[in-house]
C-alpha cells in the first residue's frame, strides 16, 4: 500500500546523511538542538513530545512542526508498537491526536515486529494512516512487511553492528529507495565510508556520532 511515486521519500529538502532524521528532542528543552535542524532541514523528520504526541497538544512542539514543513521537510508522527503487542486503538489514537494537534498525516511507526505473523496487524494499522509510513523493525524482517511501508527501516543500531550487517535476497531485488538506515556511533572520520556501505542498501539514511541507550536525543555533532 504504497502512497508516494518514484520508489522513494517524498520532499525537497535536506540531502546527504540526514535524509530522515529522528528529531526526538523537545523544542522547548532543546533550542539551540532545534535552531541546527532548521538551519539545515532535512528531508524528513520524526517528531514526538513523549515516545508519542503527549497527553495534550504542545504549543512549542506545534511551532518546531509548523516550521519544519515550512521549510520543505515531510514530517512523521512517532508512535511505538511495542512489536506488534500495543493494542491497535492506543497506536491508532497516538495518530490521530497528531493529526488533530500537529496537522501530522505521516506515521513512524517504532518497535515494529518482524515476523510473518504480525503482517496482518500492522497491514491494518498502515490503511487508516493518511500520509507517508516509515515501520520500524530496525532489521530485515518478513519481506510482506516491505509491501506495507513507504520506507522500511531494515538496520538501527551501532556503527561496530552495520560492519557485519547482511543484505537478504529478496530486499536486493527491490529499489534503494525503499529502505532506510539509522546507524549511531559514527565518528565523523567514519561518516564517508560508512555512507558508501549504505548507499549500496538503502536511499535514506541517517547517521549520527551520538552514542547510549537514546543516540536520537540530539543531532550529529557534525551535522550541518
Amino acid at each position: 500500500m504504497t502512497r508516494l511515486c518514484g520508489g522513494g521519500p517524498p520532499g525537497g529538502a535536506g540531502t546527504g546523511p540526514f535524509t530522515l532524521v529522528p528529531a526526538y528532542f523537545h523544542p522547548g528543552t532543546a533550542v539551540h538542538t532545534w535552531r541546527r535542524l532548521l538551519a539545515d532541514p532535512p528531508r524528513m523528520a520524526v517528531v514526538t513530545v513523549d515516545h508519542g504526541p503527549g497527553q495534550a497538544r504542545d504549543p512549542g512542539c506545534a511551532a518546531a512542526v509548523a516550521a519544519l514543513r515550512a521549510a520543505g521537510t515531510e514530517v512523521l508522527g512517532y508512535a511505538e508498537t511495542d512489536f506488534g503487542l500495543r493494542p491497535a486503538t492506543e497506536v491508532r489514537a497516538d495518530l490521530r491526536r497528531y493529526l488533530v494537534w500537529y496537522g501530522v498525516r505521516g506515521a513512524f511507526l517504532d518497535q515494529v515486529a518482524a515476523c510473518a505473523d504480525r503482517v496482518a496487524h500492522y497491514r491494518a494499522l498502515v490503511e487508516e494512516v493518511r500520509g507517508p509510513v516509515v515501520l520500524n523493525p530496525g532489521v530485515y524482517p518478513d519481506p510482506a512487511y516491505a509491501s506495507l511501508a513507504d520506507l522500511l527501516v531494515t538496520f538501527e543500531g551501532s556503527l561496530a553492528a552495520y560492519r557485519s550487517m547482511r543484505e537478504p535476497a529478496w530486499a536486493r531485488r527491490l529499489a534503494r529507495g525503499r529502505f532506510c538506515h539509522l546507524v549511531h556511533g559514527v565518528p565523523y572520520e567514519q561518516v564517508e565510508p560508512t555512507l558508501r556501505r549504505a548507499v549500496r542498501h538503502a536511499g535514506t539514511v541517517h547517521v549520527t556520532d551520538r552514542t547510549g541507550a537514546a543516540p536520537w536525543r540530539d543531532l550529529p555533532t557534525y551535522f550541518g
